[in-house]
């Protein structure tokens, strides 16, 4: 299994972070860029070529302000991206959710929360796992642990306000 992370710019990187560190938690192959879609326009499409014929599967970018860069690269590719809006400019990254969310018609960029990259990473993880049923597996149970904890919770406030109810 294969994913790409591309980012704007370096200062990016504690954001994508969770990103990376889930997919290579799951076995993922993960190829990391900081390839400005404004200032190495040229490497970023070569980049793109080199994913489209490597077997990669989705590619997460994350950009902030003008967020040019889930475009640039979903222009290139017929592989899913994923946005990721970066906060960083007086507009906390508003500015960079309504750019990438605001794509005309046919070349879509699946976009999350702003600094939702460890989002973005599970659902690099879904798309995958359409192809992979060992992924898929990995999945089902992430979703079963988190499905028990949520359960324990509401047991946890079930016993302690039922129980002061009857005293």
């Amino acid at each position: 299994m294969k994913a790409a992370i591309i980012m704007g710019s370096t200062s990016d990187l504690p954001k994508v972070e969770p990103a990376i560190n889930l997919l290579k938690d799951k076995n993922v192959d993960v190829k990391v860029r900081c390839l400005s879609a404004h200032r190495a326009s040229k490497q970023l499409s070569d980049f793109i070529e080199e994913i489209n014929n490597d077997e990669t599967e989705v590619i997460i970018t994350a950009a902030g302000m003008a967020a040019a860069l889930p475009g640039v690269v979903a222009a290139q590719t017929i592989l899913p991206v994923i946005g990721v809006p970066l906060s960083g400019s007086v507009l906390d990254g508003q500015d960079a959710l309504f750019s990438i969310v605001q794509m005309p018609p046919g070349i879509p960029v699946a976009t999350v929360a702003i600094n939702g990259a460890k989002n973005a990473g599970w659902l690099a993880l879904e798309i995958m796992a359409v192809k992979h049923p060992d992924l898929r597996n990995v999945l089902l149970a992430e979703r079963k642990s988190m499905q028990d904890v949520a359960l324990l919770a509401n047991d946890e406030i079930i016993a302690k306000y039922e129980s002061s109810e009857k005293e």
